[in-house]
């Protein structure tokens, strides 16, 4: 039986320790959380923004980091009119950016 996050509960997520370690949401729940739809979340898996685990659709699982991924994308799209692969691409420049900056300050980069 899967049990399904309510969107209070999924935003609870993102104050983890390790968000990658271990998927926690469905498709339904990345969704309701985001509020978006289903089929923009799978061009984003499409697109290579985000990486479920599992195979087939209905057993994707989604980590707590792709929440923040996916409402980074929403607002690039919606502030900025990038396309999916251009916001690929800023995801990528952010994260070795924020790499980056933590070798700097001393951080595990």
């Amino acid at each position: 039986m899967t049990r399904h996050l309510s969107s209070a509960d999924a935003d609870s997520v993102l104050e983890g320790d390790n968000l990658d370690e271990r998927p926690l949401l469905t498709l339904g729940d990345l969704c309701r959380s985001c509020t978006v739809h289903a089929e923009w979340v799978i061009e984003l898996v499409d697109e290579g923004i985000l990486t479920p685990a599992g195979r087939q659709r209905e057993q994707w699982r989604f980590y707590g980091s792709s929440l923040a991924r996916v409402r980074t994308v929403r607002r690039l799209q919606r502030d900025l009119g990038v396309n999916l692969a251009g916001a690929a691409l800023a995801l990528e420049l952010m994260e070795e950016l924020e790499t980056l900056r933590r070798r700097l300050d001393g951080g595990p980069g």
